[in-house]
């Protein structure tokens, strides 16, 4: 995939650059970073239950389960994104609250910043992205999509293990 520079317009080729490989303008020498890409997560409980969607087509790991996600479109504030892409996909409007933490993975292009949230009225209804939607125990889960999946499943339970008496 041809990138072109963002100063000039020109076109760029891969050169090593502060000791790692990257977009270099043939025409002017501009360095172009290629910086990640912001998500955002919501770990919905009810009852006890963690609400996970099945992806669908079409999406990275279709068929498998993931918490409702999606991307912070630029200008948005990541709150705001975490509520939007609850609706989106699950059709519950959420109350959100903290963060549960950022994560990130060498090689991966995408940071994801999870938030708790909860949602007490309404069934949820797999929209956007998803094919299904369903509430499971967190010793019974699908066949997560994603290895940060888990790894929030378990700072939940971290967690809830800290807040209980």
């Amino acid at each position: 995939m041809a990138l072109f520079c963002q100063q000039c317009g020109g076109i760029t080729e891969e050169r090593e650059r502060d000791g790692k490989p990257r977009p270099v303008c043939t025409v002017c020498g501009a360095v172009t970073f290629l910086d990640p890409k912001l998500a955002t997560a919501v770990v919905i409980e009810r009852n006890g239950r963690l609400l996970f969607g099945r992806r669908g087509p079409g999406t990275r790991a279709p068929g498998l389960w993931s918490f409702p996600a999606g991307f912070v479109e630029r200008g948005e504030q990541v709150e705001a994104a975490a509520v939007r892409e609850a609706l989106e996909e699950s059709g519950l409007t959420v109350r959100l609250g903290p963060l549960l933490g950022l994560f990130s993975e060498t090689g991966e292009t995408v940071v994801l910043a999870v938030f708790l949230a909860s949602s007490s009225e309404g069934n949820p209804v797999a929209g956007d992205d998803l094919v299904e939607i369903g509430w499971f125990s967190p010793d019974e889960l699908p066949e997560l999509a994603f290895s940060h999946d888990s790894r929030i499943v378990d700072r939940w339970r971290d967690l809830r293990a800290t807040d209980m008496p």
